[in-house]
């Protein structure tokens, strides 16, 4: 019994200290930040509450009041215009990961040559995200451009709000392929074509502290867990790059 005690007693500073963080999450990064935040949660105790969706949107919501404390964007645009505002704190900023965008369909072999297949009429729906909510559907934008084919594909294309929907419509067969992130299809079946990185601007994706959260100890861990090498290794096994 007395043993017991110590234990607990060796313990409760641990999580009598432990708090809860708010994080909103871009779609495309939703399997690497469900491992950060177990490990991370193993680590320090502190709980993570993450929500997930297009950045544009929480852009708005963070605009408008949500209480999100940690911002994790699909790009460097919203956070800037966070810091800008006065709405993140400064110098909290950071790219925590650089996306791949890839074409992807659940058929073997059905994306054998990028142009053919987007040229040729074998399938009747493109699906992508949202060009205005989602930096991977703006950048699925400047691909098709760049081939030619952005204004003879539009009546083909299907819009997810973000990138998980614009995957889920490729799953669930509404659209034979689209444009998705590599850490999204990095172990699926089927055939992908990993788009050249100067047919598109980087997907430098910037993660930041906001306002609400300044005064955080648990926003502020997460965020420095983030930036570790541990954080850094969890997030290239989903295929993205780090500066």
């Amino acid at each position: 019994m007395k043993l017991l005690c110590v234990v607990i007693l060796m313990f409760l500073p641990i999580f009598s200290r432990a708090d809860e963080v708010l994080v909103a999450v871009a779609s495309n990064f939703t399997l690497p930040m469900q491992k950060i935040m177990a490990e991370f949660q193993k680590e320090t105790g502190h709980k993570v509450s993450a929500s997930y969706g297009s950045t544009g949107k929480f852009y708005t919501q963070i605009v408008n009041g949500a209480p999100f404390e940690v911002l994790l964007a699909a790009d460097e645009e919203h956070p800037n215009k966070l810091l800008s505002s006065g709405l993140a704190e400064t110098h909290s900023d950071f790219i925590y990961a650089i996306g791949k965008l890839v074409l992807w369909s659940p058929k073997e072999n059905f994306i054998d040559n990028q142009e053919k297949v987007l040229s040729g009429k074998g399938f009747r729906h493109l699906s992508m995200a949202s060009p205005t909510l989602a930096p991977y559907g703006f950048a699925a934008e400047q691909v098709l451009k760049k081939m030619g084919l952005w204004k003879k594909l539009q009546e083909k294309i299907i819009y997810g709000e973000n990138i998980s929907q614009a995957h889920q419509f490729i799953a669930s067969g509404n659209a034979e392929l689209g444009f998705v992130s590599l850490s999204q299809v990095k172990e699926a079946k089927g055939s992908l074509w990993i788009v050249p990185r100067e047919n598109y601007e980087a997907l430098k994706q910037k993660a930041v502290l906001l306002k609400v959260g300044k005064d955080k100890k648990a926003a502020q861990q997460l965020l420095k867990f983030i930036r570790s090498e541990k954080g850094r290794h969890l997030i290239q096994e989903f295929g993205y790059e780090v500066d």
